[in-house]
C-alpha cells in the first residue's frame, strides 16, 4: 500500500468516525459537541456513559444511515466510535 492508499484510507475512516459521532448526538439528542466524544471514548460505562435505550437506538439509527443491520451477536462494535467505524464502512471492513 502507497502512502498516499493509506493517506485516503486514514481520511475515509475520519470521516466515518465524525459521521457517527454526528448520528450519535443527533439521534440521542446528546448536550455535547461530536468533537467531544474520542474515538477510542466508551459509549458506555464511564465514556458516554448510554444505556440499553441508547443501544436500541443506535442500532435503528446505523442501519437508516449506513444500511449496515447489526445483531445481538454483535454488542462489542458498541464499544466506542472506532469499533463501529470498523462495522459500518465497507472498505474499512475490507481491510481487516
Amino acid at each position: 500500500m502507497t502512502v498516499d492508499e493509506l493517506r485516503a484510507k486514514a481520511a475515509e475512516r475520519r470521516q466515518t468516525c465524525d459521521q457517527i459521532k454526528k448520528m450519535i448526538v443527533s439521534r440521542l439528542d446528546l448536550e455535547i459537541e461530536p468533537g467531544w466524544i474520542t474515538d477510542d471514548q466508551p459509549l458506555f460505562g464511564r465514556g458516554l456513559e448510554l444505556d440499553s435505550l441508547d443501544v436500541l437506538e443506535l442500532y435503528v439509527a446505523i442501519e437508516a444511515e449506513f444500511g449496515v443491520a447489526l445483531y445481538d451477536s454483535e454488542m462489542a462494535v458498541f464499544g466506542s466510535v472506532s469499533r463501529l467505524a470498523d462495522e459500518v464502512d465497507p472498505a474499512l471492513r475490507a481491510g481487516r
